[in-house]
């Protein structure tokens, strides 16, 4: 079913994806010629599915860290970010050249430090700041070599050790003196870090303070980004009160992102999701309309960034159509959804969902082509149970019974199990790690040979991992491990220094608190899906009492009026198509290039309904 507003994720935080690395030199070296590239990321939606009921669909921002630049290549070691830096580099950070002042202390091994920095010397630079931080006799300097470790650290590929250092230098209050050069590090890690969620956290410590210009942009979408992901965490656990407090920051801070910057469309999708959950619906669509005219594709080859834009527009997309599905625009939202290329990320979805716009507006044979679709073995692995609803909906309203109670048998023999799976699960208490375990399984495809549950229940999981935050914590988890890896590939003298442990011990922390989160997050969602197949089980039960009803409503008649009595006739039908489709019997057989156009034709149906519309069919 379409699911309503608390399904998010979507779609973002429902998050939306963060450019790449080659948008953000573009963004950052078109807005030096003045004429600054509008884009856009994503951020991997909850798949919503609409019910046979009259649901208001919703969807969720992307989760994805946005970028919009890399460090520059050049840098004094003990020093601020510069505001002119080149667009790329690879592991630099911008720095200026600045000297503390320290009477009565001798700077001798900071210089030390500072010139090994100098010379690229990344390992010894850090190892000198680090003997530095930790002696007390030259505390009044710490600060200033703890700078030069993070920023070594930084370009020794270690971001989530060098994040923790910055972390510690902000700790210390604004009066700090690399205060609001840590700040702008903030952004160079965040682009550097598949989970941004961190980052996020520190910038919105420092919400008060202003931001160098450059960032002032990419910072208020952040913090707008980080007050929906709270304000949808607000929502779930009941808190309206302070979760319409963290909605209102969304929309101000959106509001203050200028019309030509890069992040401009996206700040604008988390509008107009804000608005949408709070039943503005005009304002929603005006700001989703916005989005896709601000990401609206060229031709010619796609230039750098344009796969993200074109990401956000069809999650743009997505999220009107199921706004005009839940104000019964049905024909409005099938539009919408025609809009999703095919083979695209939202594609599967929009043909789901569309479907169930199809049914409404009673063209069945669109819809039941659609499924016709999502059943193929191209997507064996898809989620979609409430494609066997659907079906038998559509078979018992044209009067096909037996039909529609062999659909909603195969859906209790395929999911019934899934179900109790579940439940066992969910009731099990298992502690969040338990849960990080299962998913981190489904993840690494250890579950050798399954059986049809079991693989059922993989296709669960694996939903579950289709929410962008758990996606992205999950990921997170494995940075981590990554980064403890990257020690080994240093020297002895580096990697069993006192400084590599004290880092490896801060990193299994961070990993411990992600996975307790991912577990947490793992547990919810499996919950909700547990509560949506409970709902579907229901709904496939009133199918079956009410194709029972009507069987016995006609056996009735049938003995009242001494004889038997139709039930069904056949249709009249008609395999024209538009002058730019080829008609193609189906004969079981499925084409990758035939996806997505399959017209399932019901030839007999109700004898007492009017015939069909071949026309008010046609695509």
């Amino acid at each position: 079913m379409l699911r309503p507003y608390v399904a998010f994720v979507c779609l973002l935080v429902a998050s939306l994806a963060g450019v790449s690395k080659a948008q953000a030199q573009t963004a950052q070296q078109t807005k030096a010629k003045a004429a600054p590239q509008k884009k856009a990321g994503p951020a991997q939606a909850v798949p919503a599915k609409a019910p046979p009921a009259q649901a208001s669909p919703a969807a969720a921002p992307p989760a994805k860290a946005p970028s919009a630049g890399v460090p520059p290549a050049k840098a004094s070691p003990a020093a601020a970010p510069s505001s002119k830096a080149p667009a790329a580099a690879s592991k630099r950070g911008p720095v200026r050249s600045a000297v503390v002042s320290t009477p009565g202390i001798d700077r001798s091994l900071l210089q030390v430090a500072i010139d090994q920095f100098r010379a690229e010397n990344y390992e010894r630079a850090s190892l000198t700041a680090f003997e530095i931080v930790h002696n007390p006799k030259m505390a009044p300097i710490a600060t200033e070599a703890q700078y030069v470790l993070a920023k070594a650290l930084y370009r020794l590929g270690l971001y989530h050790s060098s994040l923790s250092q910055f972390s510690e230098i902000l700790a210390r209050g604004p009066d700090t003196h690399y205060f609001t050069s840590s700040l702008e590090w903030l952004f160079f890690i965040g682009r550097k870090t598949v989970n941004e969620t961190v980052v996020l956290d520190e910038i919105a410590r420092y919400s008060n303070v202003e931001f160098p210009a450059r960032f002032r942009s990419e910072f208020r979408y952040l913090l707008a980004r980080y007050h929906f992901l709270r304000g949808k965490a607000l929502d779930d656990v009941g808190q309206k009160a302070e979760a319409n407090q963290s909605f209102e920051e969304v929309v101000r801070l959106s509001l203050a992102v200028p019309e030509g910057d890069p992040y401009y469309a996206r700040a604008k999708y988390l509008e107009g999701l804000t608005y949408y959950r709070d039943g503005k619906l005009e304002q929603a669509v005006a700001a989703l309309q916005e989005v896709i005219r601000k990401t609206r594709m060229t031709q010619g080859p796609v230039e750098p960034g344009g796969k993200a834009a074109l990401a956000l527009r069809e999650l743009a997309f997505m999220q009107l159509a199921r706004i005009h599905y839940g104000l019964q625009q049905s024909r409005s939202a099938i539009f919408y959804y025609s809009k999703i290329e095919r083979g695209h990320a939202q594609w599967l979805n929009s043909l789901f969902e569309s479907s169930w716009a199809s049914y409404r507006i009673g063209r069945y044979e669109q819809a039941l082509g659609n499924l016709v679709t999502l059943s193929s073995p191209f997507f064996r692995e898809e989620y979609f149970p409430e494609a066997f609803i659907l079906k038998a909906v559509i078979y018992f309203e044209n009067c096909r019974y037996q039909e529609a109670l062999s659909i909603v048998d195969d859906f209790e023999a395929i999911y019934g199990p899934v179900q109790d799976k579940l439940a066992e699960m969910v009731a099990s208490n298992m502690s969040a790690e338990e849960y990080y375990k299962v998913l981190d399984d489904i993840q690494k495809a250890n579950l050798g040979k399954r059986s049809t549950t079991n693989e059922i229940l993989a296709r669960v999981l694996n939903l579950a991992l289709t929410d962008t935050d758990l996606k992205k914590t999950l990921e997170a988890i494995r940075e981590l491990e990554n980064e403890v890896d990257v020690f080994s590939k240093y020297s002895d003298t580096f990697k069993y220094s006192e400084l590599v442990k004290a880092l490896i011990d801060s990193i299994k922390s961070q990993r411990e608190r992600l996975m307790n989160k991912a577990g947490i997050m793992a547990k919810g969602k499996l919950e909700f899906e547990l509560l949506e197949l409970r709902t579907l089980s229901s709904n496939a039960l009133r199918i079956r009492v009410d194709t029972v009803e009507k069987e016995k409503t006609y056996l009735e008649k049938q003995l009242s009026e001494g004889g038997a009595r139709d039930v069904i006739r056949k249709y009249k039908y008609s395999v024209a198509v538009p002058d730019d489709y080829l008609y193609w019997p189906y004969t079981g057989e499925y084409w990758r290039d035939e996806l997505g156009t399959y017209r399932y034709t019901l030839t007999k149906g109700c004898i007492d309904r009017p015939l069909p519309s071949v026309a008010a069919d046609t695509p």
